[in-house]
């Protein structure tokens, strides 16, 4: 801890209820940055935003830097995280491929 930090006590509250999500879209403007946390089933095109945070660019910032501690902490416990070779923003983001139309029965009249 560096010696000009205070220690924080976190609080949850009791009605509080976990968020898993698997999609974050971020937008910002030149005062905030928004993170909408989502989980997309699997085959879906559609989800619905499950929490929203919004924070100054100078959070954000701290958040990417705790979040890169504290990767680099877990791949040097559990090994390294590989990434899959499309990701899910390339999954969602491709043009609409409609299902190919069965082989017509040659066969019949």
């Amino acid at each position: 801890m560096t010696p000009n930090r205070v220690p924080t006590s976190l609080e949850i509250p009791a009605e509080l209820r976990p968020v898993y999500a698997n999609l974050v879209r971020i937008a910002h403007s030149p005062a905030d940055l928004v993170l909408d946390f989502a989980h997309l089933l699997p085959g879906e095109t559609r989800t619905q935003v499950n929490a929203r945070v919004i924070m100054s660019p100078l959070s954000a910032k701290l958040l990417l830097r705790a979040l890169t501690e504290n990767l680099a902490r877990y791949e040097a416990a559990f090994g390294e995280i590989h990434m899959p070779a499309s990701t899910l923003a390339d999954q969602l983001f491709r043009p609409f491929q409609p299902p190919e139309a069965p082989p017509a029965d040659e066969g019949k009249p």
